[in-house]
């Protein structure tokens, strides 16, 4: 079963310094049918403004990774970590016991298009940690390659969840299949462009949960970029 989160019906805030649209409950953004899906938090998509930034605040217990589109994003924390995420970059957090960080946008003119994702970890009190890696456009170009991962194989990051993301780029007859184990979750985040999902027409922000399906089919892409998410079949508590 495939259902489909249009990117309209997404949480929308401007504040200014920062536009932001939130696929699931945030901040002033409460929709109590939107809490999350599976151990899949938060999906922010947010653009913020040049000289602007989030400033220096803490986070515990949760797995944080940054997505930059378009754009530089400067990180800072108080595990000493002091590094300028570009497009192909990601970057993971491990708030675990507790963890300050700020990120902002060093660029005088540019505007830096993010997505910022929350991932509930599968055990708490962890130390914290940060990661961080390069993946070139030519290991994604028409294949799903593996970003994130709980053991970080195949040169991925890693993360303290039974969950996976991969990020894809395809344009054309550019196609890829990914094969989900036995009874899980998928989740499909159209980051740019417009791609079908198992045959279903996804447009840029929309989002596609998936239940009961052992495959994710990805094709007839126009300048589509994806995140996928396999994930544990458990269900988020809606409050």
């Amino acid at each position: 079963m495939l259902e489909i989160l249009p990117a309209d019906e997404r949480g929308s805030v401007d504040f200014g310094w920062l536009a932001s649209r939130h696929s699931f409950s945030f901040g002033a953004y409460h929709n109590p049918g939107q809490m999350g899906f599976s151990d899949l938090r938060v999906i922010n998509d947010d653009r913020v403004q040049p000289g602007q930034g989030f400033a220096m605040h803490g986070h515990q217990d949760m797995e944080i990774f940054t997505y930059v589109l378009d754009g530089t994003l400067e990180h800072r924390d108080s595990m000493g970590n002091g590094s300028l995420i570009r497009p192909g970059e990601v970057q993971v957090m491990s708030a675990g016991t507790g963890v300050r960080h700020s990120e902002s946008n060093p660029s005088p003119a540019e505007i830096v298009h993010l997505l910022q994702v929350w991932i509930v970890p599968d055990r708490f009190g962890v130390a914290p940690r940060y990661q961080q890696a390069h993946f070139a456009a030519a290991e994604k170009r028409g294949r799903l390659r593996l970003i994130i991962s709980p053991d970080g194989t195949d040169g991925s990051l890693s993360l303290c969840q039974d969950a996976r993301v991969y990020a894809g780029l395809f344009d054309g007859g550019e196609r890829a299949t990914l094969n989900l184990g036995a009874n899980r979750h998928a989740y499909v985040q159209i980051a740019r462009g417009s791609v079908e999902v198992n045959g279903r027409r996804l447009q840029l922000g929309d989002g596609a949960r998936l239940r009961q399906e052992t495959t994710i089919e990805i094709a007839a892409g126009r300048g589509s970029e994806v995140l996928v998410f396999d994930l544990r079949p458990h269900e988020l508590p809606l409050s």
